[in-house]
């Protein structure tokens, strides 16, 4: 994509995004769903006044990148380890549930044992950008119910990253168990590494010359950047990298300023991950996956906070909190539009299969944001009683 092509791109984005936005606000509509449509409209499926999203969809992951970052921001260590621990089983037994779900549905409609396993495995996760963005910054930072969604989402995305390797190493058992191997060293000493990085060389940088707030900025920036990269080099993924560059900055007193900094950068990118999600779909396709992906986004909507409630209240959890928490992971995730591509890409699934994929995330984000903006407390919320920031 040229420069000039780049930037036009850019100005039909944020101007239709200002537009739509203006509209779904006038209105009381999520924003998300603002951008979705137009990435529909605007796409190569669509009116194709943006031909190549492959580009935009590259940079809007930064999006994802950053979001994971002024996660960590937020999270004490210790609190991370006692809140991981107790969200373990429910992880675990919730993806079970949620991919013989997917994997029945698969085989009902005929598509072959490996296309339902994936279309199962793609309704195993819940969406971290949906499940954290609806959540209010108070409940993120200090209540308990954001307290489980994100150790939730967590171990989630752990198991999702455990998917995409064994979908990345596709030539033999060997290979995927020295990745394995690889990855389960690698990830305990990018941990340690990051600690001892950030007490003895980081800190004292930005306490020296924290006057200069350009530079904690870029401090900030290429922190969270660099340990992506190195967490992707070894055979992570770059969110869990990113990850752990904020929380081990989440002690020292300078986070909750570089949280405040960062914020703007990240909904920009945002903004381009949502747009990219509706640009990507291929409209022509609708009326062959229409009914199955019908059915399993209406067996994600209504099955997955029925399942969370129970496991939840089997942990000791209120029927309150386990109601709210099941709706606010109440949709599939970005992780399985991921696992889309890249079985499409190792010719596991076909383009049917994968699309059906596609619709049901598609569908799936867009009502689950109206159940949560509708019900709970949002910064997006509808009702000004629910509206928190």
């Amino acid at each position: 994509m040229l420069q000039q092509s780049l930037v036009f791109s850019f100005f039909l984005i944020f101007t239709g995004a200002a537009i739509l936005a203006s509209i779904a606000l006038y209105t009381r509509q999520p924003l998300l769903v603002a951008y979705i449509v137009l990435g529909a409209a605007l796409g190569p499926y669509g009116y194709s006044f943006i031909q190549d999203t492959a580009l935009l969809s590259d940079i809007s992951h930064v999006g994802i990148i950053f979001l994971l970052f002024l996660l960590g921001l937020d999270m004490q260590p210790s609190h991370l380890v006692h809140m991981l621990r107790k969200a373990t089983l429910v992880a675990i037994f919730s993806a079970v549930i949620f991919m013989a779900i997917g994997y029945g549905v698969g085989v009902a409609f005929g598509f072959t044992r490996t296309e339902a396993i994936i279309i199962g495995v793609a309704l195993m996760f819940s969406s971290t950008i949906i499940g954290i963005k609806l959540l209010p910054t108070t409940v993120l930072h200090h209540k308990h119910t954001g307290e489980l969604v994100v150790g939730l989402l967590l171990l989630q995305d752990v198991i999702a990253i455990l998917v995409l390797l064994f979908l990345n190493s596709g030539d033999g058992g060997t290979s995927q168990v020295t990745t394995f191997l690889k990855t389960a060293v690698a990830l305990p000493l990018i941990i340690g590494a990051a600690l001892l990085f950030v007490r003895y060389i980081l800190l004292p940088l930005i306490q020296k010359f924290d006057r200069f707030h350009e530079y904690i900025f870029l401090v900030a920036i290429g922190w969270c950047l660099g340990l992506a990269e190195l967490a992707h080099a070894v055979g992570l993924s770059a969110e869990i990298g990113a990850f752990i560059a904020g929380v081990s900055l989440a002690t020292s007193p300078i986070s909750q300023y570089i949280a405040t900094s960062l914020r703007p950068l990240r909904d920009f990118f945002l903004i381009l991950f949502f747009f990219s999600i509706g640009a990507s779909f291929n409209l022509g396709l609708l009326g062959q996956i229409i009914i199955p992906a019908l059915i399993l986004a209406a067996l994600v909507l209504a099955i997955k906070p029925i399942v969370f409630r129970f496991l939840l209240q089997s942990i000791s959890e209120s029927n309150k909190l386990a109601w709210e928490v099941g709706f606010r992971l109440g949709q599939i995730s970005e992780f399985s539009l991921l696992i889309a591509y890249m079985a499409t890409s190792a010719a596991m699934i076909g383009q049917e299969a994968s699309h059906v994929i596609q619709a049901t995330a598609i569908l799936t984000f867009l009502l689950s944001t109206y159940i949560v903006i509708f019900n709970f407390p949002s910064p997006i919320a509808v009702s000004d009683k629910l509206r928190r920031d």
